[in-house]
């Protein structure tokens, strides 16, 4: 794993790549796995990897490498209840909301594992917990 020092650095470099990727509709590219969708971005010595498949209901892993080697990586799950299967209006407004809650709060020095811990915008209502910190932590949304 990552050394200690480059912890604050790549606290932030987090942000900025998953602002740069779903959250902020980044360009996909080709995936590694059939059937999954990937992001990718660059910074100097770091690359970022977001690869989720699925819809309504999605699973996804975020991966960082610097210099070439892995620095750190979450898993994450989640989506609509199985009532809502089908219903792309639905869809498009969650996931359009779920990428303005990621975006809020633009403090790059506070660790988040994906969205603040809480973001309101009309009748949506997002909330995040998480115990732990970047280097070992557990969440829900």
């Amino acid at each position: 794993m990552i050394r200690y020092e480059l912890l604050e650095e790549l606290n932030s470099f987090l942000f900025r790549a998953s602002s740069a990727t779903y959250a902020g509709s980044g360009q996909e590219v080709v995936p590694q796995r059939p059937g999954f969708t990937e992001l990718e971005y660059h910074e100097e010595d770091w690359h970022y990897r977001d690869s989720y498949g699925g819809h309504y209901q999605s699973w996804g892993q975020e991966t960082v490498w610097h210099r070439d080697l892995l620095a750190w990586t979450q898993l994450y799950g989640g989506g609509l209840p199985k009532l809502h299967h089908g219903n792309q209006n639905l869809a498009h407004e969650t996931f359009s909301f779920l990428k303005r809650a990621f975006l809020h709060d633009k403090d790059e020095k506070a660790f988040r594992p994906r969205g603040p811990r809480k973001f309101s915008d009309g009748i949506w209502r997002y909330e995040a917990k998480w115990i732990g910190d970047i280097i070992k932590f557990r969440g829900e949304e």
